[in-house]
């Protein structure tokens, strides 16, 4: 593979910590040497640009080439200002900016470049060459992360980048910009107690981890959405640096893969991954999806300006008002009336938004009118108050219920949930173990397992009702073995909440519906 364009792959974290406050946390400071050390590597090979794709740079349609030639700026990041600011002049490739842009556009994609004196470089793109090329010795390429763009649109925007790159004749170090989990906490944490969000988190980021290490990229990319499904992540533009990251090295699993360092960054999870192409064979793929070459406009979103839908499978741009489907030729509805209908045909009981076509409204674009990223906040703003309607809520990702009973009910401005014990909602196991076998045996069991699994449950389900653990304002437990369990459940218990606050009572009882050790009801803000 020696002459693969691509000389090695980095994913590496968007946050500030590392670049302002590396001494401020060990994973911090890890994270800090992690790319130190990717700089010297970087240094060190026959790189002609870094390429970086950036998931803080986020565009509405169409991708962004940065082609500034030395674009000079102050940034401050929104949610971490208090850490400092990050002063840049950066030396772009305008050649190959240029030249990515228009393989782009040649493989279906709406490309443009961006040239003007104080466009704003986002958080992510600022912290990567700041570490990783802090003395400009390599031009750079930045791109940016389409919201809306599916696999076939990202995958194509990869291949686009080995067009310009073999075109020209370039070397190129690619850097995808992006968390692994991307949960942050909500209010302010101490350096010293940062930490992953939650316990799945945590195990999925460790999944996530070893696909890296093994160096298969192309199922990672491929099996991505299944991944981000189970972690629960509904930010979308999750998985794309992975399907960017494994096009634009050739989709294959030959790598050598290390990761030089993970932490938590205020609750997510941050790695500093290398993947460097290894001699031999390309690897076996665990699937075979789609190998798009030419994007055709099949995303099913609405385009700025018309209010054109373009429609699936071949349309390579707005139709023309002869070629438009009329709602007698194609049942279509807006998302949001679809919803709506949803809603009148079920009453009361509202289907968790995380998926179906709530999830569809709440993140459509809107155009005509209202255009472009307004259109989305009307849209999102329609679907929470529609989900604001009192009745009763289903979680799809919980545990199924035992009974005949919904996961929450919103009464006004409160939220009522049941129940909620610690089992998995994929395989219906208790973390920790069960408390006794089938025959009604005692078995040894970890009440700190399963008082973990239980928040996360109730996690979920704030989530389903649009809300999250800040809000509970009333706790009731129900522990079966009080004397034995008090203590490792108590610990567990103010990991979680003891800045929330919320009022607690905690009960003894004999037995609960199924063999786990703990359960918890709240009582929670309603959004």
């Amino acid at each position: 593979m020696s002459d693969d364009p691509v000389l090695f792959g980095l994913y590496v974290p968007p946050h500030p910590h590392p670049l302002l406050a590396p001494d401020q946390n060990k994973g911090w400071g890890e994270l800090r040497a992690a790319y130190d050390e990717c700089r010297r590597r970087i240094e060190e090979s026959d790189a002609d640009v870094i390429i970086v794709y950036s998931t803080t740079w986020p565009s509405i349609v169409g991708h962004q080439f940065q082609v500034q030639p030395e674009p000079e700026w102050v940034h401050v990041d929104d949610d971490f200002h208090f850490l400092g600011s990050m002063p840049y002049k950066f030396k772009m490739d305008t050649e190959f900016g240029n030249a990515y842009r228009d393989a782009a556009e040649s493989r279906g994609l709406h490309s443009r470049t961006v040239s003007y004196h104080g466009f704003p470089i986002d958080t992510g793109s600022v912290v990567a060459l700041s570490l990783l090329n802090p003395d400009n010795r390599i031009p750079a390429c930045i791109v940016s992360s389409n919201m809306y763009a599916n696999r076939a649109e990202t995958i194509v925007l990869g291949k686009a980048a080995r067009d310009a790159l073999k075109a020209q004749g370039k070397k190129a170090v690619i850097v995808a910009v992006s968390s692994l989990s991307n949960r942050m906490f909500t209010k302010h944490v101490e350096p010293e107690n940062d930490r992953i969000h939650s316990a799945k988190d945590e195990e999925w980021n460790r999944k996530i981890l070893e696909f890296f290490e093994k160096g298969r990229l192309e199922d990672l990319s491929q099996l991505s959405r299944d991944i981000h499904g189970q972690i629960r992540v509904q930010k979308v533009v999750a998985y794309k640096p992975a399907w960017w990251m494994a096009a634009t090295m050739g989709q294959h699993n030959n790598y050598d893969g290390e990761v030089l360092a993970y932490a938590a960054l205020h609750g997510s999870g941050g790695a500093v991954i290398q993947l460097t192409p290894s001699k031999g064979s390309v690897g076996d793929k665990e699937f075979d999806e789609d190998d798009v070459e030419i994007y055709r406009g099949d995303r099913n979103v609405l385009t700025t300006g018309t209010g054109d839908m373009q429609a699936s499978g071949g349309v390579d741009g707005p139709l023309d008002e002869a070629e438009r489907p009329t709602e007698e030729d194609w049942d279509w509805k807006n998302p949001l009336e679809y919803a709506e209908d949803l809603y009148d045909e079920y009453g009361s009981t509202v289907v968790s938004h995380a998926s179906g076509a709530l999830g569809v409204a709440a993140g459509t674009v809107i155009a005509g009118p209202v255009g472009g990223l307004a259109g989305g906040i009307v849209a999102r703003k329609k679907v929470s108050k529609m989900l604001n309607k009192d009745g009763a809520i289903i979680a799809e990702n919980a545990p199924k219920a035992v009974g005949a009973y919904p996961h929450a009910r919103r009464v006004g401005k409160l939220l009522f949930i049941s129940g909620v014990g610690p089992r998995n909602p994929t395989d219906n196991t208790i973390p920790g173990g069960p408390i006794e076998d089938d025959k009604g045996n005692p078995l040894d069991y970890d009440i700190e397992a399963q008082t973990e699994a239980c928040i996360e449950n109730i996690r979920i389900i704030m989530e389903a009702c649009d809300a999250e653990l800040d809000d509970i304002i009333d706790i009731t437990t129900f522990l079966v073995d009080m004397k034995r369990d008090f203590k490792g459940y108590n610990k567990v218990y103010a990991k979680h909440f003891e800045e929330i606050q919320a009022t607690r009572t905690t009960l003894a009882i004999q037995a609960l519906p199924t063999p786990i050790a703990v359960e918890m009801k709240v009582i929670a803000k309603a959004p």
